[in-house]
């Protein structure tokens, strides 16, 4: 893990900085938030991100959002400045770490943010022929297409293949091609230059140059727009790329996954996909089973996933009751391991003192059932007649909002069970936002 410690921690950057390379991290330290920007754009691979609490906090993240810039922020300073500490909180950070620096307390934080969250957890065979085959290629530097419905792990297939490789101690950088706006999208993966476009405040290195001597993974790769797609293909062939406003090419050496959720074939045949591109990218091709297919694997991510989120909350972790088990398994989860995932999550935070009921395993809209009409989530008990008299767009509101609530205001994996780009969600979101209705907040990437 790489940390940037940013600021003098009152004079605790010493202790803060041996404890962390103790716990095996490598620390960069800057004075100031401006310096700590700079060295984030110059895309150095960094993990975590240490600010002292006394710098302004929340312009450094207010900058970090502005420019898609996806570190985790823990604010830092002395244990009595409980208002700071709340604004910092408020600014987008992660975490408040008190000062002096506990080993224990700086551990836990390290240990949180390195978490495997990526573990391939299966046990059904469904899984073997894939992992298998993934574990095979992964030494190799060949370009994988990595396909499957929404939901059903393709990035952390993306991570087994990038942790078993010789590339395993470069970076790994991960870019959802279909949650960043087209125009931004070719700065984001190429980096710009200092005024090659308005907002262009400093250069910035892009996710090519940051991945370098590692692996990009191209995440719904099918939603980039065929421009892109052009440049991308040369990418892969003269392993350079040209930063937006740059004025000569810079040279990569960095392997590419990519991930669709599509019959990318189809996409071919339909022109919306360049056939060359695909042949480049589809080398190997790892076709993930949805979790229907690995029926034996749905009780044990469930019990995954509520020793994951019990932790996360400080809550203990509870059994489920037959009842329950009975009701995941009789599901067919077509959100696949998300939804399994945001269901536990849900099932955690409202199920009683000692064990998790049926009652707490809230699936298809369930969770909607005492939403007020003017939310727009409510879905009615599914009978015919429930339904007259409403437009189609009232449907389409309610559904898009209640999949959004089940998924816990994630934009993105909300966009991906509704079968909709992340861009035609967020303009209905806007939309029904102007016009009254309550939206989840947002949760998970936006």
């Amino acid at each position: 893990m790489k940390i940037l410690i940013v600021g003098t921690l009152n004079g605790q950057v010493g202790a803060a900085s041996q404890i962390a390379v103790k716990r095996g991290a490598k620390v960069i330290h800057t004075d100031d938030i401006r310096e700590g920007l700079d060295t984030l754009r110059q895309g150095k691979g960094v993990d975590l991100v240490l600010v002292d609490i006394q710098l302004d906090i929340e312009t450094f993240i207010s900058n970090l959002n502005a420019e898609r810039i996806n570190t985790p922020v823990v604010a830092c300073g002395v244990a009595t400045d409980a208002k700071a500490a709340v604004r910092a909180i408020r600014a987008g950070a992660q975490e408040y770490l008190p000062l002096p620096p506990d080993a224990e307390l700086i551990g836990a934080v390290l240990s949180a943010v390195a978490e495997e969250s990526h573990a391939m957890i299966y046990h059904d065979p469904a899984m073997d022929d894939v992992v298998r085959l993934g574990k095979q290629i992964a030494p190799s530097d060949a370009s994988v297409l990595i396909t499957g419905q929404s939901g059903t792990g393709k990035e952390i297939m993306a991570r087994f293949i990038h942790r078993n490789s010789k590339r395993k101690d470069g970076p790994f950088i991960a870019v959802n091609c279909a949650a960043i706006p087209e125009n931004l999208l070719e700065s984001e993966l190429f980096g710009h230059e200092k005024g090659a476009f308005t907002g262009a405040v400093a250069r910035r290195i892009g996710k090519f140059e940051e991945a370098n001597n590692g692996t990009i993974l191209l995440d719904e790769i099918s939603e980039m727009d065929p421009r892109l797609q052009a440049k991308l293909l040369r990418i892969l062939q003269e392993r350079e790329i040209d930063r937006v406003g740059g004025k000569k090419p810079v040279p990569v050496n960095v392997r590419v996954l990519a991930t669709s959720n599509r019959n990318m074939e189809q996409s071919v045949a339909k022109g919306e996909f360049r056939e060359d591109l695909y042949f480049r990218l589809n080398v190997v091709n790892l076709q993930l089973p949805s979790l229907k297919e690995r029926p034996k694997d749905i009780a044990v991510l469930a019990e995954h996933f509520i020793k994951k989120y019990a932790a996360a909350n400080d809550l203990p972790v509870r059994p489920l009751t037959d009842p329950a088990k009975r009701k995941i398994l009789q599901h067919s989860w077509p959100g696949n391991v998300r939804e399994l995932e945001n269901t536990m999550h849900r099932a955690v935070l409202v199920a009683g003192p000692t064990e998790i009921d049926d009652e707490a395993i809230m699936i298809n809209g369930q969770a909607q059932a005492g939403a007020s009409p003017q939310s727009g989530g409510q879905m009615g008990t599914g009978n015919p007649g429930d339904f007259v008299g409403q437009t189609v767009a009232d449907m389409e509101r309610k559904l898009i909002i209640a999949t959004l609530d089940h998924c816990l205001g994630n934009r993105t994996h909300a966009a991906n069970v509704l079968g909709i780009s992340i861009r035609t969600l967020r303009n209905k979101l806007k939309l029904y936002g102007e016009e009254g209705f309550n939206v989840p907040a947002a949760g998970g990437n936006p």
